[in-house]
C-alpha cells in the first residue's frame, strides 16, 4: 500500500466552535484530523506530522519557507508517496505557489483545507483530506508540481485563487480551470501544468510589499516603503498594466531609489502586457526597468519576487525569472 505524510499547519480544518469567543478556534490535532476519516485505510498508510496549528492568516512566508523543506524531507524517504499539507484557506494558494517554486521533490505535494469548521454542520474537511490523500497516492499526479486539491478537484499552483468568501467551491482556476478531478474510484488528469519553475534559494526576503491600484492612488504609498527602504515591491496595476499619473511617479521614484518594482494586475485572469503608450501605461515605464510579472496575481508575484530576492538584487536577473 502507498505511503502518504500528511503535513498539519491548522486552518478552519482544524477549528471548533468556541461558545466563550462565539466563534471558530484551533482546536483539533492532526491526528484527530486522520482518524475522522476512517476511508483513508483503503487508500493509503498514512503518517501525521503536525507543523503548527495556527490560521493561515498567521501564516508567514517564513514559515512557508520552512513547509517547504520539511515536506522535501519526508518526500525524499523511499517508502512514501507523497505529502499532503492541511492549511487555512486565506493564504493557502500563496504556500502551494512558493511549495512549488522551491520543492525539490516530484512526488505529488497537495494541501487542502476546509470551508467550514469540524463542529460546523457539514464540515468539508474529512472528504477533502480524502481527496488529496488519493492525488497524493496517485502515480498518475507524479511530475505535475504542487497542487490544490478543495471539493474534488485539483487545481495547478501557478493558476488557482480563492474566489469566494465562504463557499465551499471557493477555489478555482480563472481562464484554465482545474486540472483534474477526484472521482469515487479514481483521479483523472486531462492536462499538464505548463512551465513549471523552479527557484533554488536557501534565503527568502520578507520584507516584499503588495500595492494595490486603485482609482486616483497617489505616490505617498511608494515614498514611505522608499523611506523604510524595502527590498522590493509588487504593484497590482489596472487592467494589463495600467496605472493613475500619481502611481506612475511613485514607481519611477522607489525605482530611481534601486528598490525593484513588478508589474502585475488586480484583475484575476489574464497577462500583464504593453498594449498602451500612455502615460501610466507599462510601456510609459519601461525606461525606469520594471518588471513584468505576467499572468501571476499580485500575492503571487511577491512570493516569486521574496524567492528570487534570495538569489539576486539585479533588476535584469529578476526579470529572468518572470520571464
Amino acid at each position: 500500500m502507498k505511503k502518504v505524510v500528511v503535513i498539519t499547519t491548522g486552518g478552519t480544518i482544524a477549528m471548533k466552535y468556541d461558545s466563550v469567543t462565539k466563534g471558530l478556534v484551533p482546536a483539533v490535532s492532526g491526528e484527530d484530523l486522520i482518524e475522522a476519516v476512517p476511508e483513508l485505510a483503503d487508500v493509503a498508510e498514512v503518517e501525521v506530522v503536525e507543523f503548527s496549528n495556527v490560521p493561515s492568516g498567521h501564516v508567514t512566508p517564513k514559515m512557508m519557507f520552512e513547509l517547504a523543506k520539511l515536506a522535501d524531507k519526508y518526500a525524499a524517504k523511499e517508502e512514501v508517496s507523497g505529502i499532503v499539507i492541511t492549511h487555512g484557506t486565506d493564504t493557502q494558494e500563496e504556500t502551494i505557489y512558493l511549495l512549488s517554486l522551491l520543492l525539490d521533490t516530484g512526488k505529488p505535494v497537495c494541501i487542502t483545507g476546509a470551508m467550514r469548521g469540524a463542529s460546523e454542520m457539514g464540515p468539508d474537511g474529512p472528504a477533502n483530506i480524502l481527496a488529496a490523500v488519493k492525488v497524493a497516492a496517485c502515480k498518475e499526479a507524479v511530475g505535475r508540481g504542487a497542487m490544490l486539491v478543495f471539493n474534488d478537484e485539483v487545481h495547478a499552483a501557478a493558476e488557482v485563487t480563492k474566489t469566494h468568501t465562504t463557499s465551499c467551491s471557493t477555489f478555482a482556476s480563472p481562464g484554465w480551470g482545474p486540472i483534474g478531478h477526484v472521482y469515487f474510484d479514481k483521479v483523472v488528469f486531462r492536462r499538464q501544468p505548463e512551465n513549471l519553475q523552479k527557484i533554488k534559494t536557501e534565503v527568502i526576503e520578507e520584507d516584499v510589499y503588495l500595492i494595490k491600484t486603485v482609482a486616483g492612488l497617489d505616490d505617498y504609498l511608494f515614498k514611505c516603503l522608499a523611506a523604510k527602504p524595502v527590498k522590493g515591491i509588487v504593484v497590482e496595476a489596472l487592467g494589463c498594466g495600467n496605472v493613475p499619473l500619481g502611481v506612475k511617479q511613485g514607481i519611477e521614484y522607489v525605482r530611481s531609489c534601486g528598490i525593484p518594482v513588478v508589474l502585475a494586475s488586480r484583475v484575476h485572469t489574464g497577462r500583464v502586457v504593453p498594449a498602451y503608450s500612455y502615460e501610466g501605461s507599462a510601456v510609459s515605464m519601461a525606461a525606469s526597468n520594471i518588471i513584468l510579472a505576467g499572468e501571476l496575481t499580485g500575492q503571487k508575484a511577491r512570493i516569486k519576487l521574496m524567492l528570487v530576492l534570495g538569489i539576486t538584487k539585479d533588476v535584469d536577473a529578476i526579470r529572468k525569472y518572470f520571464n
